[in-house]
């Protein structure tokens, strides 16, 4: 559906993850935050500076993954349905949107 209710090709609401990528993004953000746990044990324990920054190196690299997910979902849904529409004003606002997205999101 987009704003007006209406079905994206993916069959979800526009905006919204379908369940399978929502779980999936799920499993990994646990993943990470028992990553995080380690780290901050590693830290405390004092372990040696090279062990750390592999570490952290892996917990990034990991939410980048999950940023995919998040990434390639909006550009199934929300992008799509808009160009989809045929609304020159919203397709307009979404390459906006979508050129924001990468500049923020995507290094």
């Amino acid at each position: 559906m987009d704003d007006q209710g209406e079905m994206t090709f993916t069959g979800v609401p526009a905006g919204t993850m379908p369940p399978e990528r929502r779980a999936a993004a799920v499993r990994r953000l646990k993943a990470i935050e028992g990553q995080v746990r380690g780290l901050e044990r590693m830290f405390e324990d004092g372990r040696p500076c090279l062990d750390l920054m592999m570490q952290v190196a892996s917990v990034q690299e990991a939410l980048r993954r999950v940023g995919q997910l998040a990434m390639r979902n909006y550009l199934e849904t929300c992008v799509t349905s808009a160009l989809q529409d045929h609304d020159p004003t919203a397709a307009a606002q979404t390459y906006d949107d979508l050129m924001d997205a990468m500049y923020k999101y995507v290094r």
